[in-house]
């Protein structure tokens, strides 16, 4: 059984940035709805390979609906199909994300995209404590060859109680701990786009360790669950 991204997804998804309204998705849906089954199947798919080196806890599929309450765009749907993996908690820390779009706009994602406060400030502790195996991580070639560097937000100056003049200021500042990775739609649509994406994933694994023994643990090192 073929566990790839159908190419009509993409072709979908084209046609509805052309026509992104009730009466034309309502038309079409049926063809949607078959197309979705089969991206379920292999972002299902993607779920097993990860977890035969990972633990991964729940798999969300994002609906197509877009919440327009507060949002500026009144568009009803979304022109892309995204997915998430979370790993087992309280021990294991950190997810995965897969999104597919049109146009060369596919991405995979991971990291910590909204960190409590709480893990916030311990992450930002760290840093100021020792930032060696971050910077070591960061640095690794393999790892810097897939994923580059950090992606997400950073505050402007430093932290309350941390000084701005600290020699991990860079880290300390950072609100999201992301990394990005891009895809062709003909890299997503090749036969071995979840084994890729699969082998990606798995590289971020040093991040993750160290990220969730961080999270776990005091600042002596002592076990928090």
């Amino acid at each position: 059984m073929s566990h790839s991204i159908p190419k009509e997804i993409l072709t979908f998804y084209k046609k509805l940035e052309k026509n992104n309204n009730r009466d034309w998705f309502n038309e079409h849906k049926s063809e949607y709805k078959a197309i979705e089954a089969q991206v379920k199947e292999a972002y299902n798919h993607l779920g097993e390979l990860l977890n035969t080196h990972d633990q991964i806890e729940k798999i969300k599929i994002f609906r197509i609906y877009r919440d327009v309450r507060f949002s500026k765009n009144k568009l009803p749907y979304k022109t892309h199909f995204g997915g998430s993996f979370a790993r087992k908690k309280p021990e294991l820390r950190g997810g995965y994300y897969v999104h597919i779009q049109p146009n060369n706009e596919s991405f995979i994602a991971t990291g910590f995209w909204n960190p409590s406060k709480e893990d916030l400030f311990r992450i930002r502790k760290e840093f100021e404590m020792d930032d060696s195996e971050m910077r070591e991580i960061l640095n690794d070639k393999t790892f810097k060859n897939t994923w580059g560097s950090f992606t997400g937000d950073t505050l402007k100056t430093a932290p309350k109680g941390f000084d701005k003049e600290h020699a991990a200021i860079d880290l300390i500042r950072r609100k999201q701990f992301n990394f990005v990775k891009n895809y062709t739609d003909n890299e997503v649509l090749a036969d071995d786009f979840l084994k890729q994406v699969n082998e990606d994933f798995k590289k971020i694994r040093p991040f993750f360790n160290y990220m969730s023994d961080v999270l776990t643990t005091n600042l002596n090192g002592e076990s928090m669950i």
